[in-house]
């Protein structure tokens, strides 16, 4: 398979080396990133990563250049794959990063921005038969501010979760904020189903602002779902008849097991058939 990326307005090797040991993204986390999932040459959810990366690069006082549109972004992303020769589904890393500087200080107006294309594998186009078995991390916790929401290059509490969830033989592993209450996990927002309510953390309680988790509060509602947004500690996710993990690739995965605690997936299946058809 060839190999390319895309690194500020050029497609180049993917193996070419393009960060220096002074960039800003590598010493301090100074970044955003956008993981996106292709189908066809279709990304429905592409609206809400760009309303998430702009409102991060806002928040963060970064800029493009002014020709890097969602339109630009879509056409390169779509040619990126077809040099890949990626003819299935496609997972779409999209890093937006300040350049070379000191904390105090950057040498470029702009951030950088890279693109990189590999083939999705297909077992994320399907709901998963075997249900995923989860815990909470210990010794780590998540503020709750204005960066908590965001998709950012600092990534070290998901890190240590993604650590113990191996370690630990697990499938995910949940993230607490500094009130011991769940904020999401390694790599997906939580939701739990109650009596037939659907709820969620509110991003209030520090976990990222994840694209299909909005898209499932937009859509839920109007499907004739109660859905709400609600704090969750780890005693009321085990009191839920049902848990399911939300992203951007592959939409929903029914979690079996929390600590002692089985659960179903009845209502899990409904909305997968219903909501993801990408």
């Amino acid at each position: 398979m060839n190999n390319w990326l895309f690194y500020n307005g050029k497609v180049i090797p993917a193996e070419t080396p393009i960060i220096a040991a002074g960039n800003r993204g590598l010493r301090f986390g100074d970044g955003l990133f956008e993981t996106i999932k292709v189908v066809k040459n279709e990304m429905p959810l592409f609206p809400l990563h760009m309303e998430r990366l702009n409102r991060g690069l806002t928040i963060l006082g970064m800029q493009l250049p002014a020709d890097y549109t969602a339109q630009y972004i879509i056409r390169v992303i779509l040619e990126l794959c077809k040099r890949n020769a990626i003819t299935g589904a496609a997972r779409i890393r999209l890093s937006v990063f300040r350049g070379n500087g000191t904390l105090f200080t950057t040498e470029d107006q702009y951030a950088s921005i890279i693109i990189q294309a590999e083939p999705l594998a297909s077992d994320y186009l399907l709901l998963n038969e075997t249900g995923l078995t989860i815990d909470v991390c210990p010794g780590v916790q998540k503020s709750c501010d204005q960066l908590s929401n965001l998709k950012s290059n600092n990534y070290l509490p998901y890190v240590i979760a993604a650590q113990y969830a191996r370690q630990h033989q697990l499938n995910d592993c949940l993230v607490l904020n500094t009130h011991n209450r769940i904020c999401d996990g390694t790599i997906a927002n939580v939701f739990r189903v109650h009596q037939n309510n659907i709820y969620t953390p509110p991003l209030s309680e520090g976990g990222v602002a994840g694209v299909m988790r909005q898209y499932l509060l937009n859509e839920l509602s109007k499907g004739g779902y109660t859905i709400h947004e609600k704090i969750c500690t780890p005693e009321e996710l085990e009191a839920a008849n049902e848990v399911f993990l939300t992203n951007a690739l592959y939409g929903i995965r029914w979690v079996k097991q929390f600590r002692n605690k089985i659960y179903s997936n009845n209502l899990v299946t409904i909305l997968y058939r219903q909501f993801i058809g990408f």
